[in-house]
């Protein structure tokens, strides 16, 4: 019967696979996954084989990484924090509870103005086919060939 790893060491596991990821990546490796300004969390998450949740709730890996990322911005790899960011490092990003209604809306709007532009061509070419009809019953009319 195999035990498993209580939570405690599986931390420990996870911090220890970090540095060993960390020993084996070179500067051009963290380069190809950098995301918005720092290490794509997906992509480290993969290199340790573990979960992306791990990064966040490991208080000890968690520090490893923004060490790791600090290092990183001071030799020049990774762009430097801004000064907002800095201030707001520690702080959840507030909830946008509006986000998916923009994101649907703007989608919607694309849409109906790409079918907008469709159904304007269309009335465009039956106006002239309309335009040119009516010459040619008002001709065939003039001529007596068909009735008024």
């Amino acid at each position: 019967m195999t035990r498993r790893a209580s939570g405690q060491q599986k931390a420990l596991q996870n911090l220890e696979a970090f540095e060993v990821w960390k020993a084996t990546q070179t500067d051009e490796g963290f380069k190809q996954i950098v995301y918005r300004g720092q290490l794509n969390r997906v992509e480290v998450a993969k290199g340790l084989g573990c979960g992306k949740s791990a990064l966040n709730q490991n208080p000890a890996l968690k520090k490893a990484l923004n060490a790791l990322e600090d290092e990183l911005r001071d030799k020049g790899v990774l762009p430097l924090l801004t000064d907002s960011a800095k201030k707001n490092s520690d702080r959840p990003k507030p909830y946008d509870n509006m986000a998916n209604r923009k994101l649907f809306d703007s989608k919607r709007v694309s849409s109906l103005e790409a079918e907008n532009i469709e159904l304007k061509a269309k009335v465009k070419e039956l106006e002239s086919k309309l335009e040119r009809f009516g010459e040619l019953s008002e001709t065939l009319s003039e001529m007596g060939l068909m009735p008024r």
